[in-house]
C-alpha cells in the first residue's frame, strides 16, 4: 500500500507487543520524484513585523492558475516544482487542487503564499473571512488533497497561510476573527491543506507555517505519511493583548482515516501539535514517532471519540513547553471508544497539564447528560519521564465509563523538588501500576482504583539526556 515501502526503520523501537497495532504500512522514507514543470517565482517576499508577506502592490498578481495548470497536466509519478529566482522567492495563491499521482515541490528559498483575499476562497457569496453562526466552512482550503491517490506535498521551502496578516482591504486579520468566535460563534477562514478520501498522501520536508485555522486534516483515507515536516506557527497566549493562532491544529488525521504515520517532525503551533479526532468512522492504526512537540496543546487524542481510536502507538516523542503532553480528552456529546493506545520513550517537560485524560473537555464533561459517553481503556504509558510540575488527570465519566489506564515506568524526576508543583485529579478511573512501577502518588479519588503501589523516588526513571533540542529555524 506504500508508494514509498520496501523495509521500514521506523517499527523496530515500538513496544513489542504492539507491532500489531501501529500503522500497517511498511513505512519507508519518501522520495522525490523528478520534476514534469519548473515554475520560476515572479514576486519577492516582505516583512511584516514577525511575518513573511508581500508587497501591498503584489497582491492581486497570482499564481493560481499557472500552478494549477502544471499541476493538471503532470503525469503520475511526476512534481510540479516551485523554484526561486534570483531575489524572486515568492509564490501567491489561492485555492489549489492536487491531482493523482502528482507531487506539489517547494524548493529550499521558495514561499508559496495564500491570498488574504477571502473571496478567493469563498464557498458561497460572503461566506468566507467572517464570523457567522454557520457550522459548515465558508472558506475553501489552500490546497485540497481531495479522492486522489498518491499525491504528495515535498520540498525544503514553505507554505505560509499568513492567518496573522489583516485580510485585503480590512483590519483585521484571520487569527482576529478567530478571537471574535468565542462569543458562541464560528470563524469563517481557510485551512491550510485539508485531505479527504486521499489514500498514500505524503507531506515531505515541507515546512507550515500560520495557518488561518488547522494546518493539516487527513479524513477518510488509508495510508498518509508526514515524514521531516515542520509546522512554525505562533503561540496561542489566551489572556494576552493579543492572543494569535487560535484553532492552528498542526496535523489532525480523523473520521475514517487508518494507516498513518508521523515521524521525524517538528511542530509548534497555536493549538494541539497532533490531535486524533475520532468522529465518523474513527481512527485506527496509527504511529507517531521520533517527532519534537514544542508549545501547543499536545499530543492529544479527541476531543471527538465517537468513531472510536484505537490500535495507536506513540514512541520516542518529546515534548518541551507544551500546554500538554499525553492528552485524551472527550465529552458527553461526543465521547466513544478510546482503547489500544500505547505511549513509549516519552519526554516531557514545563506542561502545564503532563498527563490529561479527561472526559470533562470544554465543561461538557460529568455535568453534562450525555449521548454519546466516553470510555478510554487500555491505555499504556511506558518509559515516560516527566518534568516541571503540572497536572496529572484522569478524570472519567461515571462509574461505568471510566478511563483506564496501566502507568509502566512512568516517573516525575523532579519529584523530590519543592518548587515544582504537581497536581491530581483521580474520579471515575483505575490505574495499575506496571513492572517498570511510577512514582506518581495518585490520591484517593471519587470512585477510583488503583492496582499496585507507586515507587518511591525516582531510581526508576528513563533519561532524556539530548532530547530536548531547540526548534530547527
Amino acid at each position: 500500500m506504500s508508494r514509498f515501502g520496501i523495509v521500514s526503520a521506523l517499527m523496530a523501537a515500538v513496544v513489542a507487543t504492539g507491532v500489531s497495532a501501529q500503522d500497517m504500512r511498511t513505512v519507508t522514507e519518501p522520495v522525490i520524484p523528478p520534476s514534469c514543470t519548473v515554475l520560476d517565482a515572479q514576486l519577492t517576499s516582505v516583512k511584516d513585523g514577525p511575518y513573511d508577506t508581500l508587497a501591498p502592490a503584489d497582491e492581486s498578481k497570482l499564481d493560481t492558475q499557472r500552478i494549477q495548470n502544471a499541476l493538471d497536466s503532470c503525469p503520475k509519478g511526476k512534481a510540479v516544482e516551485l523554484r526561486p529566482q534570483g531575489a524572486a522567492d515568492a509564490f501567491l495563491s489561492g485555492p489549489l487542487e492536487l491531482r493523482d499521482g502528482v507531487t506539489l515541490l517547494i524548493d529550499k528559498g521558495a514561499t508559496l503564499f495564500a491570498s488574504i483575499d477571502p473571496k478567493l476562497f469563498e464557498n458561497a457569496p460572503g461566506s468566507c473571512g467572517i464570523v457567522s453562526d454557520q457550522r459548515g466552512p465558508g472558506c475553501k482550503p489552500l490546497i485540497s488533497v481531495d479522492r486522489v491517490t498518491g499525491a504528495a506535498i515535498m520540498g525544503d521551502g514553505v507554505i505560509d497561510g499568513r492567518g496573522g496578516i489583516k485580510l485585503l482591504g480590512r483590519d483585521v486579520s484571520a487569527w482576529d476573527l478567530a478571537q471574535q468566535a468565542l462569543a458562541g460563534k464560528r470563524q469563517q477562514v481557510s485551512r491550510l491543506i485539508v485531505a479527504n478520501h486521499a489514500d498514500d498522501f505524503t507531506l515531505y520536508r515541507i515546512t507550515l507555517k500560520n495557518s488561518p485555522n488547522f494546518h493539516v486534516t487527513y479524513n477518510a483515507g488509508d495510508g498518509f505519511t508526514v515524514w521531516g515536516v515542520k509546522i512554525d506557527t505562533p503561540h496561542r497566549v489566551p489572556r494576552s493583548a493579543h492572543p494569535l493562532a487560535r484553532n492552528t491544529d498542526g496535523i489532525d488525521p480523523g473520521n475514517g482515516s487508518k494507516n498513518v504515520t508521523i515521524t521525524h517532525s517538528y511542530i509548534r503551533d497555536g493549538d494541539d501539535n497532533v490531535a486524533i479526532k475520532g468522529g465518523r468512522g474513527g481512527v485506527a492504526h496509527m504511529t507517531v514517532s521520533h517527532d519534537h512537540f514544542y508549545w501547543g496543546h499536545g499530543m492529544s487524542i479527541g476531543s471527538e471519540t465517537y468513531g472510536g481510536v484505537g490500535e495507536v502507538r506513540v514512541f520516542d516523542l518529546t515534548l518541551d513547553g507544551t500546554d500538554a503532553g499525553i492528552r485524551i480528552k472527550s465529552a458527553a456529546n461526543r465521547g466513544g471508544l478510546v482503547h489500544d493506545v500505547v505511549y513509549d520513550d516519552i519526554c516531557i517537560r514545563n506542561s502545564a497539564h503532563p498527563i490529561d485524560m479527561s472526559m470533562a473537555y470544554d465543561n461538557d464533561g460529568a455535568s453534562s447528560a450525555g449521548v454519546r459517553l466516553p470510555v478510554f481503556r487500555d491505555i499504556t504509558l511506558h518509559d515516560v519521564a516527566i518534568a516541571g510540575g503540572g497536572g496529572i488527570v484522569f478524570d472519567g465519566y461515571d462509574h461505568a465509563h471510566r478511563v483506564q489506564a496501566v502507568l509502566d515506568g512512568v516517573y516525575l524526576t523532579d519529584a523530590a523538588d519543592p518548587a515544582e508543583r504537581y497536581a491530581y485529579t483521580f474520579d471515575h478511573a483505575d490505574v495499575t501500576y506496571g513492572p517498570g512501577g511510577s512514582n506518581i502518588a495518585l490520591p484517593a479519588g471519587d470512585d477510583a482504583a488503583i492496582t499496585g503501589a507507586p515507587a518511591k523516588g525516582e531510581s526508576g526513571s528513563p533519561s532524556c539526556a539530548g532530547r530536548f533540542v531547540p526548534f530547527p529555524e
